[in-house]
């Protein structure tokens, strides 16, 4: 499942679904919580039911689901597991043990609508309550279902009562901080692709390409949008560049040709096997892939 550009949009909003999925999104969202009214919760369901009996597609089709605690998580999963749904993301989370109920929920559901087994996977907003930012360890215990990781500061800082979560020049305050590091290094604990959280300010191209770049930078391999302005910016920013495919390809190609070293000379520079990992990973974003054989 390729995640650089992950689009949300209002479940009950048709005419919004069709223009967003042809803007190049790698991922639509369909959410059914945050956007949608408390008395359109079950038009929201109905039209996406509707939506994922279509044709064939170019991205993957994800649902946001309401979290536990609304009393409508099962009504939700209910209504969208079935053929043509590729994944589910999970708002609220407090830790694996909700990975792991949604997870076995999708096991059922997936046997009563004839899905392949495994074949929805799950997507995690990991830092939206107090009790997520204490539970972070947890990841380690891998689900075969979940693939990525997001996070988000807006529901945090409200449960924190929180003023703001941002500093004077919009920089995030240090809690928020923390949350973006923790994300970063569960996902990397569970081996899932880390996602930046969206950039609120749809009209700024160059913010958001600058913080793209940040968090690219840091080991994010993704983002949300949350307007469709925003997905070009996005896969521009988290697409490696000729030059890092062929840098890639050349770092993975010495350590082939000598397979008993741990380091290999290139240009006057070493490398390691940590750099080999990186270059793999890189070659793989775009769909190469290659021998683990180190």
């Amino acid at each position: 499942m390729k995640l650089r550009s992950l689009l949300f949009v209002p479940a009950d909003s048709e005419r919004k679904y069709v223009k967003a999925s042809g803007v190049g999104a790698d991922a639509l969202i369909l959410d059914l919580e945050d956007s949608v009214a408390p008395g359109r919760k079950a038009f929201a369901r109905d039209a996406v039911k509707g939506l994922l009996g279509g044709g064939p597609r170019n991205w993957s089709f994800l649902v946001r689901i309401n979290p536990f605690g609304t009393g409508l998580t099962l009504e939700d999963l209910a209504a969208v597991v079935r053929p043509g749904l590729d994944g589910i993301l999970i708002p609220k989370v407090n830790g694996i043990e909700d990975v792991n109920l949604v997870s076995h929920y999708v096991d059922v559901l997936e046997v009563a609508t004839g899905i392949s087994p495994g074949h929805v996977k799950l997507l995690v907003v990991a830092t939206e309550t107090p009790a997520a930012m204490i539970g972070f360890n947890g990841y380690a215990r891998k689900n075969e279902r979940l693939v990525a990781m997001t996070w988000g500061a807006e529901d945090l800082s409200a449960a924190l009562g929180a003023l703001t979560n941002k500093e004077s020049d919009g920089a995030w305050t240090f809690p928020y901080q923390v949350a973006r590091a923790q994300c970063l290094f569960a996902a990397g604990a569970a081996g899932v692709a880390a996602l930046d959280t969206l950039y609120a300010d749809f009209r700024d191209q160059d913010g958001l390409a600058e913080s793209c770049r940040l968090a690219r930078r840091d080991g994010f391999v993704g983002r949300v949008a949350i307007h469709p302005d925003q997905v070009s910016t996005i896969n521009t920013c988290f697409t490696p560049s000729d030059t890092d495919l062929a840098h890639a390809r050349r770092v993975v190609a010495a350590f082939a040709a000598a397979p008993d070293v741990g380091t290999v000379g290139i240009d006057g520079k070493m490398y390691d096997i940590p750099h080999l990992v990186a270059a793999r990973r890189t070659l793989a974003s775009v769909g190469e892939e290659h021998s683990n054989g180190q």
